[in-house]
């Protein structure tokens, strides 16, 4: 029963395309209405009153759709297609619903949408599954209000729990059980989050970068979520007069910390695609115009796909800060805040997407994910796969976050594919005999 859509005309594989693309794009706009902010982008923050009205508007569309809903104890939203053989393990689509303020309309919810528009058409088209298809709208990804992320995909993976939320607060002080309650959930309400009847996870998304439309290629099969370290850095001068001090008797706080930041992008670039290295944040201190700055406090953010390079290359940045710092007579002092190991894909499942793409006639490459994903927590209990779509100009997190109705049409293209090669196929997924994949 695989090869759905190859078996497909290819002026009907046109036509499908122009259907997916306004199903989807009817789906996008319908979600960012419900959750607008007068900067003209989509504001969605984890059990706000937005937030609850579009779980429960999209448990009502899911239902429209043939799905049947349920929500678990977070508020994780799941529409279930019940298969055949109900005790195989399931397979799942989605991603999270929740925005950082003043996203975009696409992050997130393209997999969100994205799934149930191949969901559908799957019921439509060739009736009831194999295996049991489950599409998620994830409660929380983004940590954009509570100092929590991948709360909806870690709830169900084990790697998060309401232990670990007890203290936390957001920026106006509630606190994050309580805002929890008041939406209706909580340790004892629905179902439990944990899962572990999961065969297999995809999630679709837009790549927020912009490899794929400088190549012009249509869609990236993620190979690998890259491993992050952030690390903080304290520089200690002498904070004096900015007239009277000599320059060669000086000891210039933001001049070290600017030496060591040119160094850390120089270093960055000498070693190549995919490490990247960010200085987001500087403080200076006393911070005005004639006085030398006596410390500069920084942050710098490290990511690659390899955990040896990344450790190889923090260990560089920490030495290369201490001579630069020795250098100058200066104070350094390093700490380590966040530390995430790279998360590979399923080979497997990877493979099923390249095959999917060449016979589809879909153009597409490997790529590495910079950004992190709910897909790297599902990787933990259950064979685990990315596609992304192109992001124009590569903006993300932001209103004018954008991918065509086309470039996202071709997405959903060769979602529903794989979906179908895997939950109405009748070999044995999770034993890794499955040779549609």
């Amino acid at each position: 029963m695989g090869d759905a859509l190859l078996q497909t005309p290819e002026s009907e594989k046109e036509r499908l395309l122009n259907y997916f693309a306004h199903k989807i794009t009817d789906i996008l706009d319908w979600l960012a209405a419900l959750s607008p902010d007068e900067e003209g982008g989509v504001t969605r923050l984890l059990y706000t009153e937005e937030w609850l009205t579009t779980q429960r508007s999209l448990a009502l569309r899911m239902q429209s759709c043939g799905l049947e809903t349920e929500f678990d104890a977070v508020g994780n939203l799941f529409g279930r297609l019940r298969g055949k053989d109900e005790g195989l393990p399931a397979v799942l689509t989605g991603s999270h619903i929740d925005t950082v303020v003043q996203g975009g309309k696409f992050d997130g919810a393209y997999g969100i949408a994205a799934g149930l528009v191949a969901m559908e058409y799957l019921r439509k088209t060739y009736g009831t599954p194999m295996r049991t298809l489950e599409l998620v709208s994830l409660c929380e990804e983004e940590g954009s209000r509570f100092p929590m992320a991948y709360w909806g995909s870690g709830s169900i993976a084990g790697k998060r729990s309401f232990e670990q939320i007890v203290h936390l607060k957001d920026a106006q002080d509630v606190a994050f059980a309580d805002a929890m309650h008041r939406c209706g959930f909580g340790e004892g309400k629905y179902r439990a989050s944990g899962r572990e009847d999961i065969g297999a996870f995809i999630e679709a998304h837009i790549e927020q970068g912009a490899v794929l439309e400088a190549e012009g290629l249509q869609v990236g099969v993620v190979e690998t979520i890259a491993g992050q370290r952030r690390l903080k850095f304290e520089v200690g001068g002498e904070a004096n007069h900015a007239g009277t001090t000599p320059m060669h008797m000086r000891k210039d706080a933001l001049e070290g910390a600017s030496a060591m930041i040119m160094a850390l992008r120089q270093e960055a670039l000498r070693r190549g695609a995919p490490l990247v290295a960010t200085v987001g944040r500087l403080q200076v201190q006393p911070n005005v115009p004639n006085v030398v700055p006596g410390k500069v406090v920084f942050t710098v953010d490290a990511r690659h796909a390899d955990e040896r390079e990344l450790e190889l290359f923090c260990l560089w940045v920490a030495e290369t800060f201490e001579r630069l710092a020795a250098a100058r007579q200066l104070e350094l002092t390093g700490s380590e805040w966040f530390r995430e190991a790279p998360v590979p894909m399923d080979d497997r499942l990877k493979s099923g997407l390249d095959a999917v793409c060449k016979e589809l006639g879909v153009s597409s490459r490997r790529i590495i994910s910079g950004a992190g994903h709910d897909a790297q927590m599902f990787a933990a209990v259950a064979p685990t796969a990315m596609l992304f779509v192109p992001s124009r100009g590569g903006i993300s997190h932001s209103p004018d976050e954008y991918t065509a109705p086309h470039e996202l049409a071709v997405g959903v293209l060769v979602l529903t594919e794989l979906l179908h090669r895997l939950a109405y196929a009748e070999e044995k997924l999770e034993e890794g005999t499955d040779e549609h994949v």
